[in-house]
């Protein structure tokens, strides 16, 4: 059973006592009555075959309150990887689409937009989400949308259940919701957090103050937790990063759109699993360095964004400040392990922070030479504005691949 404690700033909902699946899941088909709910599932080929997808749609199959499905494919142009993922989805018996977001007629409404002097970013996760969100404001239908990855070891009914109760609830009435869960197995995961998110937004509040936004971010239990709730509305004002900022700048953009009793964080599992990447120490083009690069950039984009001036002076004194915090942290997570007897790499963890420091340095300079750098996806509504009709182009490719695998 978890904790009650409440973190002053955000609402946070614990997983406390035994689960009740029937009665959460009554509940949820109650609410979509009046609030339908669409699930987006972000993938990749590697997905496609993976013990986790299969346990993930047979979860799926058995949940009876999501209105419809959405199953962005990314990072691939074989129509082979298409039609194996409509296989393996035509099991679901919810009305379900599969959005090849590097299809050909996907790459040409990306010109498309291109042609207006709209980018649609670098085919990725951020990507994948933001049009499987056209998809569903095209449709006008869902009032709710949830989003989880296809790399979950351990999914279950309780994740999705728990993850859209807090926005599709009447009664509690959310705008926002972040899960947040335990990365534990035999030790302790979650490194990118751990060991850098958190020392580095509690460095920058050393640094600049308790500002709201920072206190903001560092009152989420999972700040990089990619499954999240929101109402549909959320999907047309925000705007996703297309680079490993997404969760950050989800954050972000929910934080000016939104008033904080709005946003709420929820405990939608006891544990989490899923793959691991690989540091990646010394290309910080890839892995763990290259995901650390871009949280810190969408950070100092975002401090900039509330006024804070960001010198090469507070830039030279925030790699050191961070060193020493995630340093201090190691301990605190090393005696926790030991309390209950997890297994603990002092030494890697170290090295990993070492690595860390040097991400900073990398995104401080990039951030410097260049700060009207963005990877941010224009938003829906700016869409919609330069091309009125695009939305329903965007319903028609999707249909019409779906309709050609048939």
């Amino acid at each position: 059973m978890a904790d009650f404690y409440q973190t002053g700033l955000l609402a946070t909902f614990h997983r406390l006592g035994a689960l009740n699946l029937p009665r959460l899941e009554a509940d949820l088909e109650n609410f979509g009555r009046h609030r339908p709910m669409a699930l987006v599932l972000p993938m990749t080929p590697k997905e496609l075959d993976s013990p986790a997808l299969d346990a993930i749609v047979k979860n799926l199959m058995d949940i009876p309150y999501l209105h419809e499905i959405v199953i962005t494919l990314g990072r691939t142009d074989d129509p082979a990887h298409f039609v194996h993922a409509r296989e393996i989805f035509s099991l679901l018996p919810q009305r379900h689409r599969i959005v090849w977001a590097s299809g050909p007629r996907f790459l040409e409404l990306y010109r498309l937009l291109e042609a207006n002097d709209l980018f649609a970013g670098e085919d990725g996760k951020g990507r994948s989400a933001w049009t499987a969100y056209g998809y569903i404001l095209s449709r006008e239908e869902s009032k709710v949308i949830g989003l989880h990855d296809c790399d979950i070891v351990n999914h279950s009914r309780e994740l999705v259940g728990r993850l859209f109760y807090p926005v599709a609830s009447p009664h509690i009435d959310y705008a926002f919701c972040k899960g947040y869960y335990a990365r534990v197995t035999d030790r302790m995961h979650g490194r990118v957090t751990r060991l850098f998110v958190t020392p580095l937004v509690r460095s920058l509040i050393k640094l600049f103050g308790y500002l709201p936004f920072l206190v903001y971010l560092d009152s989420f239990r999972y700040a990089l937790a990619g499954e999240f709730s929101m109402i549909t509305d959320l999907a047309r004002i925000n705007n996703i990063p297309s680079d490993w900022g997404l969760e950050i700048e989800t954050l972000a953009e929910v934080y000016r759109n939104y008033s904080m009793r709005r946003i709420c964080q929820a405990e939608i599992c006891e544990t989490y699993e899923h793959k691991h990447q690989p540091l990646s120490a010394e290309d910080p083009g890839t892995g763990l360095m290259k995901m650390a690069v871009d949280i810190a950039k969408s950070v100092f984009r975002n401090l900039a964004v509330e006024s804070i001036v960001l010198s090469e002076s507070a830039l030279r004194t925030l790699v050191i400040n961070y060193q020493r915090t995630a340093k201090d942290t190691v301990k605190s997570y090393r005696d926790d392990a030991d309390f209950n007897g997890l297994a603990f790499d002092y030494h890697l963890e170290t090295v990993i922070i070492e690595a860390f420091t040097r991400a900073i340095q990398i995104a401080g300079k990039e951030f410097m030479d260049d700060p009207r750098y963005s990877p941010l996806i224009p938003s829906w509504n700016r869409v919609t504005s330069a091309i009125p009709d695009f939305l329903d182009r965007l319903r028609t490719a999707v249909e019409d691949d779906n309709a050609a695998a048939s």
